[in-house]
């Protein structure tokens, strides 16, 4: 419990501690005063975003540190600006915030919209090196330091500090100044950094982030939210990949700028790509390092293909802003890494009509790029609604044996959910037909019908959520709303709020891995989700190499690499449901597995789960409980 000492020196900016958040206070402070590391599975609606804060806060002015809080939805930015706001307003402290978002959303270029990440960072490099970028121009002398305007921009957004990167962005519209290079100047000075995981796990941008701002790794109180998604994160940061239609392009790249020897050099690779994946009987298979890099060997020496690829790649990039060729070039120097922590896969699949070779190197250890930032950082605190079992996430992120770990328990009242496991239905591949669709549609459609209001249904792709969907519409006369794959933000709102806006109930519904299965939050407005199905990675050759690899490391093979991430999304789309002290709903797992032991085990153990093939019996009562 938070002791009254503590309670005196922390910034709390509201009048009442709960319990829950007491605990959380008092583990978060005495983890950063004693220099360790807390891996924490915080239930929503326990307020983790103010308990982390308060005593890191207090902590890193008091010990000249700095706090850099860490999460992948924007939405949490607001929320954390708006958190250090009423710190700053209830203390009267006066302390430097920087938020940032990833530097092409910060741009105001106008042709960047368009452009992939990595063509971006080139475009974006290639501008300032050639200095014809007004808005940087503008920003930054030539040493690197604050032109005058910039630090009268600066000065107007600290006079409202704490910002939020919109207003970064709107500061740089304004004066004509690059938002991003505003937000790391003010960053030089800031106790407290939001930004994206990237911006510390990437080994490279870290480097040069940290450089930039003048800061130190080890002088650093890191804060990981939605901390589930880390592993994830990491590992396709670490990853690459090129296919026969990439390379495609970078020969008409260079054909067009008659890089005559270029476009045999590509050739070179192209050929070698079909030729091995002639020797693939399967849809796709394990390559070595080796057998790729001699298999262009016996055409021209693999390291001089590499070397004048980059060279004429950056030629390119200098003229056009961007470069295919440059692309293919640097997926063939990281093929030349480790073995150790990584797979390589080359996958063949036919797309209109034509053959398509891609060829990955793929990580399969987050720890690789985690474990190093984690002990360097003078404390490190993960949290999530799901991180559990938070032993899972201790061994693959690479924490040392002492990290603390704590679980808290959900404070808001048990009898406002019933968490219904239903083993009626399957979405298992081998079962899949028209008869399972209707089923399902069934068991959805009497759950719909007996619950009064908004019920939300997650499906493991939007595959399924179509075959199922045509069927759910003859169950029920509530109106329905799906998500698309592809939805622009101004949409996915649009959608939401004629879905919430339903007097008498709508369904929505998404996939477990989409915008909705994780993102959303609504409180009061859902009375029952149900998850269809289990959504588990597809039995690739990167999950069959994903398990074998945590097999041999930790024992744990199939828990770490297959399970357990499936039952995580499960959890984050149950999550969208009970959202406030007062909120009502049934969270409905729908699918046989669920009462299989293996998966079975992986629920958290306060949730009581039942299992129950008379759903509509149990959930009446549920419903008519007062």
């Amino acid at each position: 419990m938070l002791s009254e000492e503590l309670q005196k020196e922390i910034y709390f900016p509201y009048s009442k501690v709960r319990d829950i958040q007491s605990n959380m206070i008092s583990d978060v402070y005495n983890s950063i005063n004693n220099k360790k590391h807390i891996i924490m599975h915080a239930p929503t609606g326990i307020g983790k975003t103010i308990s982390a804060l308060a005593p890191a806060l207090s902590f890193a002015i008091k010990n000249n540190l700095t706090i850099f809080f860490l999460t992948s939805r924007q939405t949490q930015h607001k929320i954390v600006v708006d958190t250090l706001k009423q710190i700053k307003e209830k203390f009267n402290i006066s302390f430097e915030v920087a938020d940032l978002i990833g530097k092409k959303g910060m741009c105001l270029q106008n042709e960047v919209k368009s452009m992939g990440n990595g063509y971006f960072h080139e475009f974006c490099k290639s501008l300032r090196d050639k200095d014809e970028c007004e808005f940087y121009l503008k920003s930054r002398q030539k040493n690197g330091t604050a032109t005058f305007e910039a630090k009268l921009a600066l000065e107007v957004l600290n006079q409202k500090s704490p910002c939020n990167v919109q207003e970064f962005i709107e500061a740089g519209k304004k004066n004509a100044m690059c938002p991003y290079e505003l937000a790391m100047l003010n960053a030089v000075r800031a106790k407290v950094i939001i930004a994206d995981y990237y911006y510390m796990f990437n080994h490279t941008i870290r480097e040069g982030f940290l450089m930039k701002i003048n800061k130190d790794l080890k002088d650093v109180i890191l804060v990981v939210d939605e901390a589930h998604n880390l592993p994830r994160r990491i590992r396709e940061s670490l990853s690459q990949e090129t296919s026969s239609s990439i390379i495609e392009f970078a020969k008409k790249e260079a054909m067009r700028l008659d890089y005559k020897e270029t476009f045999d050099n590509l050739e070179i690779i192209e050929n070698t790509l079909f030729e091995i994946s002639r020797e693939l009987l399967e849809m796709e298979g394990v390559i070595s390092k080796n057998a790729f890099v001699e298999a262009v060997n016996k055409y021209r020496n693999y390291d001089d293909i590499v070397a004048e690829l980059i060279f004429i790649g950056e030629d390119i990039r200098e003229k056009q802003k961007k470069s295919f060729v440059l692309g293919v070039a640097k997926f063939l120097e990281a093929w030349l890494g480790s073995d150790i922590g990584y797979g390589r896969i080359l996958t063949k699949e036919i797309a209109d009509k034509k053959l398509k070779i891609s060829l990955s190197y793929r990580c399969l250890d987050p720890s690789l790029a985690a474990k190093e930032v984690i002990e360097k950082s003078y404390s490190t605190i993960l949290m999530s609604g799901t991180l559990t079992p938070t032993s899972m996430y201790r061994d693959i992120l690479g924490f040392k044996d002492n990290a603390v770990e704590k679980e808290y328990k959900s404070p808001f009242p048990k009898k406002n959910r019933l968490n219904l496991i239903i083993p009626k239905t399957t979405t298992k591949f081998v079962e899949r037909s028209t008869r399972q669709y209707a089923d399902i549609a069934k068991v959805c459609g009497d759950i719909v019908n007996l619950v009064e209001g908004n019920v939300a249904i997650f499906f493991p792709s939007y595959d399924l959520m179509h075959n199922i969907k045509e069927f759910i519409s003859k169950e029920t006369s509530k109106p329905t709303f799906a998500e698309k794959s592809a939805m622009s933000k101004n949409e996915k709102e649009s959608l939401l709020a004629n879905f919430r806006n339903k007097q008498n109930g709508a369904i929505l519904l998404g996939t477990s891995t989409g915008s909705f299965g994780e993102g959303i939050d609504m409180p009061g407005v859902l009375q029952a989700v149900i998850i269809v199905g289990l959504p588990l990675n597809k039995p690739d050759i990167e999950a069959r190499l994903l398990i074998e690899y945590y097999d041999d490391k930790y024992g744990k093979g199939f828990e770490y690499g297959y399970v357990l991430p499936a039952i995580t999304k499960c959890l984050q789309n149950a999550g969208r449901c009970i959202r406030s002290e007062t909120d009502k709903g049934a969270i409905i797992f729908l699918d046989e597995r669920y009462a299989w032991q293996n998966y079975y085990q992986c629920f958290p153990d306060e949730w009581d789960m039942e299992v129950e093939m008379d759903y509509l019996g149990v959930l009446k009562e549920f419903v008519d409980k007062k």
